[in-house]
């Protein structure tokens, strides 16, 4: 009956398909009835006619019962999920049409969280090559789109290295980035300009972030500055025609 369905809906042209996403929940409705039937005799049928066997109780009611979760174990990094080898509850229109449907989760089987047991284990030993974290993707999305500023004073002679750069990731762009993982231009860097330097996260990314290396000043005075070539623009757009 299902495949004479099927192929009738194929010949009927591909306007009046319907995705199997897009068809109606199918539930389930569990009754029983409020009067037991009474045993009939051998070779004859039990007495159902009585109207009061045709009263049900309602059991359980699967379509407008409460939606449960679907749990999924993720096989990549999903942002606002988690990484490779978590397992998460989900809606289940998510889980299918998004996660399942792109490759990036699987079911809970007993054989995948077998095989990703082992290889967390793997990974734990060091026999297994690394992959990057949610965090360390979303660290390397933002690298990606910066621009860091490194003020030095002009009262002294000074070369930049690693530690300051690595300071002013913190002080300026909130980033906490390890001396060890900056990595500098060959030349030493002791006159103002335009740089740049080389983030490693987690070992494994690496980006290229644009450095200017200006005149260090104080808060304060930065912002009077800014202040002032707001005011200088605001003169500009209103003196012109």
């Amino acid at each position: 009956m299902l495949g004479a369905a099927l192929r009738g809906a194929a010949a009927a042209g591909p306007a009046q398909l319907r995705a199997f996403s897009l068809s109606a929940p199918l539930g389930t409705v569990v009754l029983e009835r409020w009067w037991k039937v009474p045993l009939s005799k051998v070779g004859r049928e039990p007495r159902v006619k009585h109207r009061r066997f045709k009263v049900f109780r309602l059991v359980e009611d699967t379509k407008h019962s409460p939606k449960q979760p679907m749990e999924l174990i993720l096989t990549d990094s999903v942002e606002r999920l988690g990484a490779r080898g978590d397992v998460v509850l989900v809606d289940k229109s998510y889980g299918r049409n998004k996660l399942l449907a792109n490759n990036l989760a699987v079911y809970p089987s007993p054989e995948n969280k077998k095989m990703f047991e082992e290889e967390a284990k793997l990974l734990k030993e060091g026999k297994l090559e690394k992959s990057q974290t949610l965090s360390g993707i979303k660290t390397v999305r933002f690298l990606q789109s910066c621009h860091l500023e490194v003020g030095m004073k002009n009262n002294k002679d000074w070369e930049l290295t690693p530690a300051i750069v690595a300071r002013h990731f913190l002080k300026n762009l909130k980033v906490m980035v390890p001396p060890y993982a900056v990595k500098l231009p060959d030349e030493p860097i002791t006159q103002y300009g335009e740089y740049w330097c080389e983030v490693t996260v987690n070992g494994l990314d690496t980006v290229r972030v644009p450095m200017s290396v200006v005149t260090f000043m104080l808060p304060k005075t930065k912002r009077y500055k800014h202040w002032l070539a707001q005011q200088e623009a605001s003169k500009e757009s209103t003196t012109t025609p």
